[in-house]
């Protein structure tokens, strides 16, 4: 049996070193470069593999995200209701009899006001949440889809695009608001997303991107991808998007969790008045966040920490591939149905969920968010602040991701330069146009690009692979929207270790240097930013540096004044000896 297997293997691999040999001297090897950047097509195949695995989750996670604006929906997707809340739609017909038992009220339909749009939600306004939801499905897809592309086929390098994490969440709760109780309309956000990916791609295309990146201070520059690394890691393990061994503390903020769901509460905003404990006007409770007991008892987490062992496991004896195996064996044992660590419990959302998955395929059109744009409330600052903001973020977090993934894969030189740079900044600029025109947020390089280009992705054809997923999410989204979190969780982890080796080119024992690295690095994963770390960087770096900047301004001002004496002195002795010649004559 084992001489089989083995004889399999060898056919395989000589088929593989075959097909590699044909492709990497074929237009297409030399197009991406294939032989000079010492890789291989099944290679860069297993990359693009590993990296869409490990951003799948981005198809499901930033629909329900940006879903949670209302999208386009109002209050006239509401059906109507009953004139008497307490009488149920099916009942509404005939006489009421009011409280006091004497007056009668006429039971008649209504149409609801804005309060069909919070809990509980009116079964309009959520069946159009529901349709959004599609819409915005397709929408990532095909805005990831057209960035991979062009950032594999035009800058040639082995990065992949999606909306990303953050700035959807700022998009939907802070913008607009939850089902659309901010001050701006889903329409107008997008208008505003539109316009300033229109400024964006205008700044790439005249190569300012370039010159910021270079800007830049260099302890900063090389912080930043070990910063990225441990914010990877945060959210690996996290629950939302990992193994949920960190959780939230209301005492040390975070704390260790990994609690079974039944163990899990939510937290709210309160405040003391007189004595009494209420919820602050206007607030909300969070989601299941807080382990009351039972911690590291959690299935779903031993399951992620097998596939972690697995894939680390597979790292240390150099098997290609290591990624990929153990997201599909986390996966795959949790689609099975009636286990403790299934994707589908026997909830209503787990049943919706399964009814979904079971479909396998799905093609969707998107009918309402494409074109959605309204510019109508652009007098209001608030929309403004709005694209300042996206602008400001897409600046230094797509820039500084960029260039650390660049400077993970080995592409950057001592200039600070990488080959195909000015495409990758035009990639997502236009991915971004392109997405607020289909109805999403800004659209970044995504840092589980790491993954693959771990696995040893190095050419544009990791992220034309990527876009090929992504095409085939548009057919399969039943099925990538099925990869659980804790399945994602331990990748994100390891490339977390993988990319801390950047801290060993940081001069540790000039402070200057030190300082504004740590602040870089730390800030990252603690505000669950790296624009946040960019700027506590740098502006760390430029007051540390500010007495040497006065000092050597001081130290030119002096030698100026002082040669301007010597010249003074010179020309008055020059002047003396001219008039005294001329008095002797």
């Amino acid at each position: 049996m084992l001489g089989c297997v083995k004889s399999l293997w060898q056919k395989w691999e000589h088929g593989e070193a075959k097909l590699n040999d044909r492709i990497n001297k074929s237009w297409i090897g030399r197009y991406f470069k294939l032989e000079a950047r010492k890789t291989c097509f099944t290679k860069e195949v297993r990359a693009g593999t590993a990296t869409f695995l490990t951003m799948a989750y981005i198809l499901a996670v930033n629909a329900s995200i940006l879903a949670d604006s209302g999208g386009t929906c109002s209050v006239a997707d509401c059906t109507k209701v009953c004139n008497v809340p307490s009488v149920s739609l099916y009942d509404c017909h005939g006489a009421f009899k009011g409280s006091n038992g004497s007056s009668l009220i006429e039971l008649k339909l209504v149409k609801p006001g804005p309060e069909c749009k919070f809990p509980p939600v009116n079964r309009g306004y959520e069946q159009c949440l529901e349709r959004t939801k599609r819409d915005l499905i397709v929408a990532t897809a095909v805005s990831s889809l057209i960035g991979c592309l062009i950032m594999g086929l035009f800058a040639n390098l082995p990065l992949g695009l999606a909306p990303g994490m953050g700035a959807n969440a700022y998009f939907a709760y802070n913008v607009v608001g939850f089902h659309g109780s901010g001050n701006i309309s889903y329409k107008s956000a997008l208008a505003a997303v539109f316009l300033e990916g229109c400024i964006f791609l205008i700044i790439s295309a005249l190569g300012f991107r370039a010159k910021i990146a270079k800007m830049i201070p260099r302890p900063v520059r090389l912080s930043s991808a070990a910063g990225i690394g441990l914010f990877l890691a945060l959210i690996g393990l996290q629950a939302d998007q990992g193994i949920g061994l960190v959780g939230f503390s209301p005492s040390t903020l975070l704390t260790i969790s990994a609690c079974p769901s039944q163990y899990k509460s939510q937290v709210a905003p309160v405040r003391n008045v007189n004595g009494t404990v209420v919820l602050i006007p206007g607030a909300a409770a969070s989601a299941d966040i807080l382990c009351t007991s039972h911690r590291m008892e959690s299935p779903t987490f031993w399951l992620g920490t097998v596939g972690f062992i697995i894939i680390s496991y597979c790292l240390m004896k150099k098997v290609k591939g290591a990624m990929i195996y153990g997201i599909l064996f986390v996966t795959l044992i949790s689609w099975i149905r009636g286990t403790q660590v299934t994707y589908f419990p026997n909830t209503l959302q787990g049943n919706q969920s399964f009814q979904y998955f079971k479909k396998i395929m799905d093609v969707h059109l998107i009918e309402s968010t494409a074109g959605a744009f309204s510019f109508a409330e652009f007098r209001k600052s608030e929309l403004w602040v709005a694209l300042i903001t996206f602008l400001y973020v897409d600046l230094l977090d797509t820039t500084g991701t960029l260039y650390s993934m660049a400077k993970f894969a080995g592409f950057v030189d001592e200039k600070g330069e990488f080959e195909g740079q000015y495409f990758a900044y035009m990639s997502d600029a236009t991915a971004i146009v392109v997405g607020s025109a289909l109805g999403t947020s800004p659209v970044t390089a995504f840092i589980e690009s790491s993954t693959g280009i771990r696995e040893g992705g190095r050419t544009g054809l990791t992220a034309v692979a990527v876009g090929f997923y992504f095409f085939l999410a548009l057919f399969f989204t039943p099925l990538l929207a099925a990869i659980p979190p804790w399945a994602v969780g331990p990748p994100l982890i390891l490339v977390g270790v993988m990319m801390m080796k950047a801290v060993m080119d940081i001069e540790w024992e000039n402070m200057k240097e030190a300082v504004p690295a740590f602040m870089t690095m730390v800030l990252m994963p603690l505000t669950y930013s790296i624009s946040n770390g960019l700027i506590a960087g740098i502006g760390t770096y430029i007051v540390l540096h500010a007495w040497d900047v006065v000092e050597h301004g001081f130290k030119h001002l002096r030698n100026y004044m002082k040669n301007s004496h010597k010249v003074t002195s010179s020309s008055s002795a020059q002047v003396s000896n001219i008039l005294g010649h001329m008095n002797e004559v």
